[in-house]
């Protein structure tokens, strides 16, 4: 890759003097070391305005390659398959030597015989099994598990009024619900979550973790060999492409880590930009933006990936202006692609029904499970601010902790407080009533139930004899009172059974005692009680 770029206009002459950054991120040839500078969005902005859309840059161990910057050249990137490609097999600095096995970032270079980083045919016989497998998941299914893993979550925080959205929901939600959509829901536990946090972030323990998660993968591919069910596993497994062990236990990896990193992000963002921004929220709140559009929009403004490492050029060619030679690395840039200014001229207009962000990359390697990341965020976030309608952040928006690399931004904690709230149940949908609703005790389409015979108080004092009925009259017979007596005396018992009964109680039938009142009976439990056609049909309909 050559360090120069061509001479072109001076742009900083038409827009306002940035702030340089400091001289100490620069390595040789007076290019910037992406990984030792803390404001990557203002360096974006300085190298565009330096070199245009496409810009060199060193990553560590002065490693040189490209950042694309502008959004038509990175679309062009992901969309020309024919002179560049996600081999890294075919990178100069690689094949000469200057990446070593211990570098930072191979575990995102390296080369694996996975769909993402395969061509051709192979490319097509790997994407084919995910994507197969994918076209199983029902959503209708998978947004009931998000709102049960919701409730579960809100529940263990929302009695005691303040929580951290983003260790207590945003990195718990997305792992649960894949669990599910892998079909191993026996294995979500605090320990995969912890894993998978700690093998993302590169720490000292990351290999570790990582093993961890390898082994639960493995564990879990040869059960589903063994017993296949209804699960993303299963079917990745049963695909034509007869997939391996091993590459159905790497593309459950892939997935697994790719959906979680990405929608922990994604849910995070969202709920960040709801809590600190008057405006977005009140947009929210008055119906102008419904909460898939606030996703869109966040993956506009924060997508939860600022780079892709990385394509290699199989040829010399151009690209933004830019001599690429055969063998130059370029990083997909998400970040200073979406908010490249020949697009988006005004950052604070919405973006709302436009979905030509870059957030899931395009082309042939463009995410393929980027559905699945939009429903956990859209349902996960409605479900968390209908039983926390009133959250407010506790800390000043200054005050939120980041933590940057060179490939996304994560926040660090999301700090907020509220009125305690109650529990509910993890079957019923979520709700800003503290209690649910109680059901009727009958409804139409339901049979009617059977009368209680309760037998006679014995302290009930024997009703007088009128005149002319002689007072051996058998015991069992019902003693005749006049009309007047009658009404007179059933009036009292009336009134209060009908305060007592529905309308709807069925009739006594004759030789019986009427039906008590509901208060004197055990109330039924929710799943106790009968259910009609219609009332069944609107549970299947809302997915309990």
């Amino acid at each position: 890759m050559t360090a120069e770029s061509p001479s072109r206009p001076d742009r900083t002459t038409s827009c306002p003097a940035r702030p340089r950054l400091p001289a100490h991120g620069l390595g040789p040839g007076g290019l910037h070391r992406l990984h030792e500078v803390e404001d990557l969005d203002e360096l974006y902005e300085q190298l565009r305005e330096q070199h245009g859309p496409v810009a060199p840059v060193l990553l560590h161990d002065d490693v040189p390659i490209w950042v694309v910057l502008g959004h038509a050249e990175n679309l062009h990137l992901v969309s020309t398959p024919a002179k560049f490609t996600r081999d890294s097999r075919i990178w100069t600095p690689l094949k000469e030597g200057m990446v070593k096995p211990d570098h930072p970032l191979m575990p995102h270079i390296a080369w694996q015989p996975i769909a993402s980083h395969a061509e051709g045919d192979e490319h097509k016989r790997l994407r084919g099994a995910v994507t197969g497998a994918m076209s199983t998941i029902d959503y209708r299914g998978l947004r009931r598990h998000i709102r049960r893993h919701s409730q579960i979550l809100v529940n263990k925080f929302c009695e005691q009024g303040r929580a951290d959205l983003v260790g207590q929901f945003a990195e718990y939600l997305p792992m649960g619900v894949m669990c599910e959509i892998l079909g191993m829901p026996g294995e979500y536990d605090d320990r995969l979550v912890e894993a998978a946090r700690d093998a993302l972030k590169g720490t000292e323990t990351a290999i570790a973790s990582h093993a961890h998660v390898m082994e639960v993968l493995e564990r879990h591919t040869a059960r589903r060999r063994a017993r296949p069910d209804e699960d993303f596993t299963s079917h990745l497994i049963g695909h034509p492409a007869r997939l391996t062990d091993d590459e159905v236990r790497e593309h459950l990896r892939l997935v697994l880590f790719a959906a979680y990193e990405a929608t922990v992000n994604l849910i995070s963002n969202v709920l960040r930009v709801v809590l600190t921004d008057p405006r977005f929220r009140a947009r929210l709140s008055g119906g102008e933006m419904t909460v898939p559009e606030a996703v869109e929009q966040s993956l506009w403004d924060e997508p939860p990936f600022s780079t892709i490492f990385a394509y290699f050029a199989k040829q010399d060619t151009e690209l933004g202006g830019q001599r690429i030679r055969q063998g130059d690395g370029l990083l997909l840039g998400i970040a200073p692609g979406n908010v490249d200014p020949r697009i988006r001229p005004d950052l604070s207009a919405g973006m709302q029904g436009n979905r030509s962000h870059l957030a899931f990359g395009g082309g042939p390697h463009e995410c393929p499970g980027q559905d699945i990341g939009r429903v956990i965020a859209d349902a996960g976030v409605d479900a968390l601010l209908m039983r926390l309608p009133d959250v407010q952040i506790d800390c000043a928006e200054e005050d939120l902790r980041w933590r940057s690399s060179i490939a996304s931004r994560h926040l660090v904690e999301l700090p907020v407080r509220f009125e305690p709230k109650p529990q509910q149940e993890v079957t019923m949908a979520p709700s800003h009533a503290p209690v649910p609703p109680r059901p009727a005790l009958w409804h139409v389409g339901a049979p009617l139930p059977e009368p209680v015979t309760v037998p006679s108080p014995t302290s009930a004092e024997p009703e007088p004899v009128p005149a002319g009925v002689s007072a051996s009259a058998p015991a069992g017979a019902p003693a005749p009172t006049p009309a007047g007596a009658q009404a007179s005396a059933a009036a009292p018992a009336s009134v209060s059974a009908q305060a007592a009964v529905p309308s709807t109680a069925p009739f006594p039938a004759e030789g019986r005692q009427p039906v008590p009142p509901v208060s004197a009976q055990a109330a039924p439990r929710p799943d106790d009680r009968p259910r009609g056609a219609w009332q069944r049909f609107l549970r299947w309909w809302r997915g309990y």
